[in-house]
């Protein structure tokens, strides 16, 4: 039991990190906890495109994928929601501004061996899809995490850190967010 335990939290956090980080997983549960819809913008996407990730990379290109990417972030923001990013949320400058105008966001770190064990062999995963994981999660570690330290508010380092935990860290942060606003 902490201090913000009854305490309702009425902020819209949305979640950065690496793919494979738990933005989706750790986000479905906070957003049941805050008794808000999740927005995944991976799923956003998809939906709107009706095509899935692999297919408008195949058919596309990365390029055309950031495009809807920024242009669904601007669609959501401002929703009373919490948002699950993709990883390459911040690698557009754009991106960037509107994450630092609508805090708090919140990075889930971690470390790019902790990453290629949960994700490795994922399909759904197109710039991971052949070859190396593990150097591949450390190639866009190398380019991303300053981008990310630069996006947030707070910084979660997963570690082994339990999806519980993780929440229970996350609760208590935006509950302190929320009351130094």
């Amino acid at each position: 039991m902490n201090q913000y335990d009854d305490q309702k939290i009425s902020v819209s956090p949305i979640l950065i990190g690496l793919m494979g980080s738990g933005k989706s997983s750790i986000g479905r549960r906070l957003a049941r906890h805050l008794q808000l819809p999740l927005i995944d913008l991976d799923e956003y996407i998809v939906e709107k495109a009706g095509r899935s990730i692999p297919e408008i990379f195949e058919r596309d290109g990365e390029p055309a994928f950031r495009q809807m990417e920024t242009a669904a972030l601007r669609e959501v923001l401002g929703q009373h929601a919490v948002i699950a990013t993709g990883g390459g949320i911040v690698m557009a400058e754009e991106n960037r501004k509107l994450l630092a105008s609508h805090p708090p966001v919140i990075w889930l770190k971690a470390s790019p061996e902790f990453l290629a064990d949960r994700i490795d062999g994922d399909s759904n995963r197109p710039l991971i899809a052949a070859g190396d994981t593990l150097k591949k999660l450390q190639a866009l570690a190398a380019i991303r995490y300053p981008l990310y330290e630069q996006c947030a508010d707070f910084i979660l380092p997963r570690g082994d850190m339990k999806k519980p935990q993780a929440l229970q860290t996350i609760i208590e942060y935006l509950a302190h967010w929320q009351a130094t606003q």
